[in-house]
């Protein structure tokens, strides 16, 4: 799947790994809803998720954490390249 066609998805597929569907709610501005997902999940692609989340949310030391967990760099450049990135990253594994 391409980057545009997901950002054009009306639904979220219940297919997709948590991750990408934690960025998918995110994208729709439930950012509480994306928290839920990889909140509890235990893989690195959400642990990376996450801390894009905390890093949205300010709060960066817990963003920093998540970082580490996901054993990905702390991203300082603006979120919405940052949410592109990872989701490009994350779509390329599907």
């Amino acid at each position: 799947m391409k980057l545009d066609e997901f950002t054009q998805l009306e639904q979220c597929p219940s297919y997709l790994p948590q991750a990408l569907q934690a960025l998918w709610y995110e994208q729709q501005g439930d950012w509480h809803k994306a928290h839920e997902i990889v909140q509890n999940a235990g893989d690195s692609d959400s642990a990376w998720v996450h801390a894009y989340l905390h890093r949205k949310e300010g709060d960066l030391s817990n963003a920093r954490y998540w970082y580490r967990r996901s054993k990905q760099p702390e991203f300082t450049a603006d979120l919405h390249q940052e949410w592109n990135y990872i989701t490009l990253q994350l779509l390329g594994k599907i």
